[in-house]
């Protein structure tokens, strides 16, 4: 059995509150009877991509003494992220016996995402093999059907799905992004959006707004995996 947590949207920016609400989701991992076996980051770990913001995370992080698999966002910034000891971009990271590919879905300077040819070209190499695997990245590949998400999702989504549909052992796809926690389907496989610490995304049918909810507390998702199943529970802190 494996046990991930899974954080996103941390957006830490040296302020009080992007580090309390960081501190709270690391508290709850701390307080688990079952530590877990990672810490899966789905990208915007910085609000601005600076140095002091990645040391400010790691600090935060680092309480916690199992493996952290950082992913960078449209908020982080290539050089600065790498630079921090948090990259290489795009890499597989084993938990156990288990794959992650861990893929760099940012443009620079850009808020959509759009992965790579050449990323994936190296996607559909690393899940060769039949291994059970995660492909985890930032930016959804799907429509919210909301006005200012869908604009700065992941595009050229097509070329993607081909490599998942090629791949039957693909577990599930794991991102962040949108600041909600939504489950779906992509490429005939689960993929699972975890909230936002910094906030949560208020959807059409709740308000007419491009606005965020700053008073929701602080969530993550918390996936449990076997060979048989992967069970996700969402966690309101």
């Amino acid at each position: 059995m494996t046990l991930i947590a899974h954080v996103s949207d941390t957006h830490i920016d040296g302020g009080r509150r992007s580090i309390d609400r960081t501190t709270a989701v690391v508290d709850y991992l701390l307080g688990l009877q079952r530590p877990v076996d990672a810490v899966l980051l789905t990208g915007d770990l910085a609000d601005h991509g600076r140095a002091e913001e990645y040391e400010q995370l790691k600090v935060l992080f680092r309480r916690l003494d199992v493996p952290k698999l950082y992913l960078p966002g449209n908020h982080d910034e290539r050089e600065a992220f790498v630079a921090a000891g948090l990259g290489p971009l795009n890499r597989v990271e084993r938990v156990g016996d288990v794959p992650f590919a861990l893929v760099d879905s940012t443009i620079p300077g850009k808020d959509d995402g759009f992965i790579e040819d050449a990323t994936l070209d190296w996607l559909d190499g690393a899940l060769v093999g039949g291994t059970p695997a995660f492909v985890c990245f930032h930016h959804p590949p799907v429509a919210l059907e909301h006005t200012f998400a869908d604009q700065v999702r992941q595009f050229g989504e097509e070329r993607l799905e081909a490599v998942i549909r090629r791949h039957p052992n693909v577990v599930a796809v794991l991102c962040g992004h949108f600041h909600t926690p939504t489950v779906t389907t992509f490429g005939g496989v689960p993929l699972i959006i975890a909230p936002g610490v910094k906030s949560t995304l208020i959807m059409p049918w709740e308000r007419e707004t491009d606005e965020m909810n700053m008073d929701d507390r602080p969530a993550l998702v918390m996936h449990h995996y076997t060979r048989s199943r992967l069970t996700s529970h969402y966690r309101i802190l």
